[in-house]
């Protein structure tokens, strides 16, 4: 059911009692805080306001989306090419031993989830996002070229934990960023796109690695993976520049919009919610947002699913490495690592178009997780070179389909205060990506061709996935027969938000 603007709302007396940290407003004769709509969105015709709503969309979509995939192509190259580099000669030239490697790819993750919930409570305040993710662009592709003049493994450590540390930044930015600009049943399939830049990028580095490293080893005395680091950061740096003149702020705050064009962005969110993302100093603070999202039980769910979705995708860090198991060549192991990622592709963008035309969550996020684990166990019971280039074909797919529908369910379920939201999506994706410390020890050499403990511990994660997506879905659906009862609820739901509007996506 669409959300609508209403007058004075029913609530229910306070129970302090509900298990799941909801509250329920004892405020009956409280008025209404949602505002009547603004002139020009009242004196639309149902048609009008459909036309201009989807030219706003579209506008929005233009400006936005393309520059942001292009930002998280190469936030993940240079986050992950040392995977490729590695192929090239990293280890040799540095006298990497043992588990250095593998620390060297863990501490990037120490540092990324130190930042992650300051800077997204920071983006929030500051309130100006088409400046203050351009320059973390830009400080981490100074990082990451900066990778090339490492000489030791000591060198090395510290350039991946700066790295991590500035790189923050971007995602979960980008996530609220998106919640900021789209209605509920818009935003899984613009997350999608977010997130195909990831998948772009892995399927892309193999091939952009194989050019580099099969025509400019020791181009100007330098090997060909160092040459990798400073072509790509170089390439960050004049996208993130450009980028400034390209993004939109918010909707309140971006320039380009016309004032109609604002009215109607400002509006179509607080009557999707039931309240306005611009809020007062106060619930704009990092302790407000903080304690909203972490005393909310919902948050600790979501959290709990996507960490195992992440734990479980963690197989894509050492991707070039399981490709290598099949014995090809350098160069075929490099191009063999493009088609999961380009089929990864198009089937999170199809879950996720279809999650948002249904309104379903759920399914959208645990049907490609049975496929996650049917992949895991193929990969670690053949040795066969045909039955594991399929399950490395499935495996990717399949939990990212899953994973950019339940980044989208978060926005959904956690939508307001907006100092909340911001907490609660950089605090899931700080503690999702934990996994990536211990996961960076899952795939010793010893254990190849079929890494079986690794293979056993993503299929346990995948599970839980599934677990904690149901006790979720079972959680909103509790909820929304409380809003059908006519209870307002607080606690991840708008305060007095209209009991006729807001349901919770299951």
């Amino acid at each position: 059911m669409s959300p609508r603007p209403s007058g004075d709302i029913e609530t229910a007396d306070l129970d302090k009692s509900y298990v799941d940290n909801v509250e329920v407003v004892a405020n009956a004769d409280k008025p209404n805080p949602r505002k009547e709509a603004p002139a020009y969105v009242a004196g639309l015709t149902p048609e009008e306001r459909e036309t201009a709503e989807k030219a706003l969309v579209r506008k929005i979509d233009i400006r936005l989306l393309p520059m942001i995939i292009i930002m998280y192509i190469l936030n993940y190259l240079d986050r992950n090419n040392i995977a490729s580099a590695r192929l090239a000669g990293l280890e040799e030239d540095l006298g990497l031993v043992g588990d250095q490697y593998l620390t060297c790819v863990s501490i990037l993750f120490v540092g990324y989830l130190l930042m992650q919930i300051p800077s997204n409570l920071m983006l929030n305040k500051f309130g100006k996002p088409a400046l203050y993710l351009p320059l973390a662009m830009m400080a981490w592709g100074v990082i990451s070229t900066l990778t090339a003049a490492a000489r030791n493994y000591a060198d090395l450590v510290v350039i991946r934990f700066f790295l991590g540390f500035v790189e923050a930044a971007y995602f979960p930015g980008c996530l609220y960023f998106l919640s900021a600009w789209y209605t509920r049943k818009e935003l899984g399939f613009r997350t999608a796109a977010l997130y195909s830049g990831s998948l772009l990028s892995g399927a892309f580095s193999g091939l952009i690695a194989a050019g580099i490293t099969d025509n400019m080893d020791y181009v100007k005395g330098l090997r060909a993976w160092r040459w990798l680091f400073i072509i790509e950061g170089a390439v960050t740096i004049v996208i993130a520049f450009a980028s400034i003149f390209i993004l939109p702020n918010f909707p309140r705050t971006t320039s380009w919009l016309t004032e109609e064009e604002r009215e109607l962005a400002v509006w179509r969110l607080e009557e999707d919610i039931g309240e306005d993302d611009w809020v007062d100093s106060e619930q704009q603070s990092f302790l407000y947002g903080c304690k909203l999202a972490f005393t909310d039980m919902k948050t600790w769910v979501l959290m709990l699913m996507i960490l195992c979705i992440v734990s479980s995708a963690s197989v894509t860090n050492f991707f070039p490495t399981v490709v290598e198991t099949l014995n090809y060549n350098k160069i075929t192991t490099l191009l063999l690592t493009a088609p999961p990622y380009c089929l990864a592709v198009i089937c999170a963008f199809g879950n996720a178009w279809h999650a948002d035309r249904s309104g379903e969550r759920y399914f959208h996020v645990t049907l490609p997780l049975y496929v996650s684990v049917a992949a895991f166990i193929i990969a670690a019971a053949t040795t066969g070179v045909a039955p594991r280039y399929v399950s490395m074909m499935l495996m990717v797919p399949s939990f990212y389909s899953g994973y950019v529908v339940a980044l989208g369910w978060i926005s959904s379920t956690l939508p307001r205060p907006a100092s909340k939201r911001a907490a609660a999506l950089a605090g899931i994706n700080c503690v999702s990506n934990a996994s990536s410390i211990y996961a960076s020890y899952m795939y010793p050499d010893s254990d190849a061709p079929r890494f079986v403990p690794a293979m056993s511990v993503n299929c346990a994660t995948a599970f839980i996935a599934i677990v904690s997506a149901t006790v979720l879905r079972f959680m909103l659906v509790r909820l929304n027969k409380k809003l059908d009862r006519g209870e307002a609820l607080n606690g991840g739901v708008p305060g007095q938000a209209s009991t006729r509007g807001f349901r919770f996506l299951v």
